[in-house]
């Protein structure tokens, strides 16, 4: 089959499944990550020589937990209790949980940023492969399932709008660094990504940003300043830590010397080349969201 038609035909799906997901209800958007999770964490398994079945273990679970207790408390409260005939309290402080998640992946965030400049590296310690397997893989998936809560319920709109942000950054910054890029932004990780592509990606979110706070996000004469403001931060942010959070990713395949994390999506490679910039994003949203909340 044609290398361009296979592109096309597993975009198409991965898009479809994406949407459909998002679109019909709170669970499938919940399950169709969890599954993205798993196959993620087999292909950063690979990537970095690590422990495939307990490394999926603990990471579904993870994500299961953390998920039940922070959306579905009472539902898991009144489950455990009909099961062991008990009176359980799970009454926990979901934004203490939150602002302790938040702490830990910033923090391995931070440990990932670093690692992209270290020129030596050629093996990574166990222990810093589980870190980056809690913080850099279960934990952001976490987040994105958070960030589409938002304040309150379950809004699809907003994931949706962070993948067009992500979306509409990565494609420009493709086609303005392939016509007028010259000078190279991490040549040794990525030499294809140039200063000019990362400025015109960054410059083309924004004003995606603008048009989802004004046609998607609050299509209504009264739309606020404050609206265009919120999204064309978000817009920056994924600009920045998209590109940070692929910069990583090619970090790990250049180690071990592979194209693609994976070949699940023909011609595109693995679930993580399609999601390193979602995963790095998504808890500096949700800092940002925390943030929002607290001021306002």
């Amino acid at each position: 089959m044609n290398e361009t038609l296979k592109r096309t035909i597993s975009g198409a799906v991965y898009i479809a499944l994406l949407l459909t997901s998002i679109l019909f209800s709170t669970e499938s958007f919940i399950v169709l990550f969890g599954i993205f999770l798993i196959i993620t964490i087999y292909e950063f398994c690979n990537l970095v020589n690590l422990n495939k079945v307990f490394s999926i273990l603990f990471g579904t679970l993870l994500y299961a937990v953390i998920i039940l207790i922070s959306h579905y408390n009472k539902q898991t409260t009144s489950f455990l209790n009909q099961l062991f005939k008990s009176n359980f309290d799970l009454e926990i402080n979901i934004q203490q949980l939150d602002l302790i998640l938040l702490a830990v992946t910033i923090v391995i965030s931070i440990k990932c940023i670093l690692f992209l400049f270290y020129d030596s590296v050629q093996k990574i310690s166990i222990s810093s492969k589980y870190l980056y397997l809690l913080g850099y893989i279960t934990l952001p998936f976490v987040f994105i399932v958070k960030i589409s809560f938002g304040t309150n319920n379950y809004n699809p709109k907003i994931i949706l709008g962070l993948f067009i942000l992500i979306w509409t950054n990565d494609t420009f910054a493709y086609l303005v660094g392939k016509s007028i890029g010259k000078h190279k932004l991490f040549e040794r990780v990525s030499p294809k990504k140039t200063i000019e592509g990362f400025l015109g990606g960054a410059v083309f979110a924004a004003f995606a940003g603008f048009l989802i706070s004004k046609l998607y996000i609050q299509p209504n004469p009264d739309f606020s300043s404050r609206s265009i403001l919120i999204w064309t931060i978000i817009a920056l942010i994924v600009s920045i830590f998209g590109t940070i959070g692929d910069l990583i990713e090619s970090k790990f395949k250049r180690i071990a010397e592979v194209k693609d994390s994976g070949s699940i999506m023909p011609g595109h490679g693995g679930i993580l080349d399609r999601l390193d910039s979602v995963i790095f994003v998504a808890p500096i949203i949700f800092l940002f969201y925390q943030i929002l909340y607290y001021v306002s």
